[in-house]
């Protein structure tokens, strides 16, 4: 998962995607970068950090212009290095051309030896790079023409913002919508961004999502639009249901969605379908906390913040290494005596993907006086892994794959432990609680769009 932004027409761009990719700081962690346009020259900016430690005054003096784009990055494709880290920047013989990229393409790898057997020489191992071959490939003159030429060539996800060195920004999002990607107003600056809480940051006006399968082209003279046309089995929407449920912020809206209130309602449903008794109600923060508030709301039990979190170390669920994320759970969570002691807990969170989080809060809980712990989590089982930009590439990462809920229990020792189901999740984000215009693939194993040849051998390797 990554989060990308871009401005066209305001005096301080740089420092306004600065503070945007700040707000979308907790969809990546690993890298940050900017790239900003003034007098037909393109300069870039990235760095192997957060975007506070990126970027300073003197670093953003040096990106002048009323254009920039900006992106945080966390590894989905492509190793965790500074050659990966966005927006990337290239020149052609049509110009210069930057891009950065949220999603996953599931054919990048048959693209890729096709390019490379061709005679193109790729500068970084992420999948993103393909795009941008293509484009360089492509017959058309001008980029718009180039960028859709090379989109009808890839399959899977991609929420992309690209700026050219003749002033113009491109905000273009994959037939099915995996990816959010929304387009504002800064009094006459038009703004891109992975999620609205950017907007509320930089005080700009929500317009619109950039739909399924559209291009937009933002000018001097405005912005058009421009849809893509596919194959009857590539145009249905699939909005995936994860980020409702874990990766947005939520005060953003994301499908048109208020994250908050879905997740308070996945919380809600939780309690009628495995309600527990107990002494208090506590989240796992900070995702798991709507979820918990509705969940206490529907049952009747009093919520507490049992866990308290520090804000000065990253989400251990998309830290790329093993080692950082078992440090990160005791350096991120900290449990209140005067809470749980000598109570009957019920620990609500978001989603349980490897167990081994779930495991230490648990143990965390009894060691500061816990009578019971019961654990609730607002998400259906995780069985699958995502190809579409979550870090769940093995199925054999996923505890539920292979392990029945009860076992699930028994390993992270709880006194009982309980699911939402995949009904009562879809309820929550969509009202006919069908799941139509959804992706769940993570939870279900039914992918929307086929995987490629590489990620089928993988599949049949893990025993899908």
């Amino acid at each position: 998962m990554c989060g990308v932004f871009g401005i066209h027409g305001h005096e301080e761009a740089a420092n306004i995607a600065y503070l945007g990719m700040h707000a979308l700081q907790h969809r990546g962690q690993e890298s940050a970068g900017l790239v900003a346009v003034e007098d037909g020259r393109l300069r870039r900016h990235v760095a192997m950090s957060l975007v506070s430690d990126a970027f300073d005054r003197d670093t953003l003096a040096k990106l002048p212009g009323r254009m920039a784009i900006g992106h945080v990055r966390y590894s989905t494709a492509g190793s965790s290095e500074l050659r990966n880290a966005q927006p990337f920047l290239f020149e052609y013989a049509g110009g210069q051309v930057s891009i950065a990229h949220n999603g996953n393409l599931v054919n990048a790898t048959e693209l890729r030896a096709e390019l490379e057997a061709l005679g193109s020489i790729f500068q970084t191992s992420s999948d993103t790079e393909v795009i941008v071959h293509l484009m360089a490939r492509a017959k058309e003159a001008d980029v718009l023409g180039k960028l859709v030429a090379a989109l009808k060539r890839v399959r899977g996800a991609y929420s992309l913002v690209i700026l050219t060195n003749d002033g113009r920004m491109i905000g273009a999002r994959d037939p099915n919508g995996f990816r959010p990607l929304v387009i504002g107003r800064l009094r006459d600056a038009f703004v891109l961004s992975s999620e609205t809480c950017a907007f509320d940051l930089i005080e700009a006006e929500y317009i619109r999502e950039v739909e399924p399968g559209e291009i937009v082209l933002i000018e001097k003279g405005g912005m058009t639009s421009h849809k893509l046309t596919f194959s009857a089995e590539h145009v249905k929407p699939t909005f995936c249901v994860f980020e409702h449920v874990y990766f947005a912020r939520p005060d953003s809206l994301v499908n048109g969605k208020s994250v908050y209130r879905a997740r308070e309602k996945m919380g809600q449903r939780l309690a009628q379908e495995a309600p527990a008794g107990g002494d208090v109600v506590i989240p796992v923060p900070d995702s798991g906390v709507p979820s918990a508030i509705g969940y206490a709301k529907e049952i009747g039990i009093p919520f507490e913040m049992g866990l308290i979190r520090s804000h000065y170390v990253g989400r251990t669920f998309i830290e790329p290494q093993d080692s950082i994320r078992h440090f990160g759970v005791r350096l991120k969570l900290s449990p209140v005596r005067s809470v749980v002691d000598g109570k009957s807990v019920i620990v609500v969170d978001d989603s349980l993907v490897r167990g081994t989080t779930s495991r230490k809060i648990v143990k965390m809980l009894r060691g500061a006086g816990a009578r019971e712990v019961h654990l609730r989590i607002s998400a259906p089982p995780t069985t699958h892994p995502c190809f579409y930009g979550i870090d769940t590439p093995n199925r054999s990462e996923l505890v539920a794959a292979s392990h029945t809920i009860e076992e699930i229990g028994r390993y992270v020792t709880c006194d009982s432990i309980a699911y939402l189901s995949h009904e009562g999740m879809m309820a929550a984000v969509n009202t006919d609680g069908t799941g139509v215009g959804y992706c769940s693939a993570c939870f279900t194993g039914h992918y929307p769009v086929a995987l490629g040849t590489s990620d089928l051998v993988q599949l049949r390797r893990v025993g899908v």
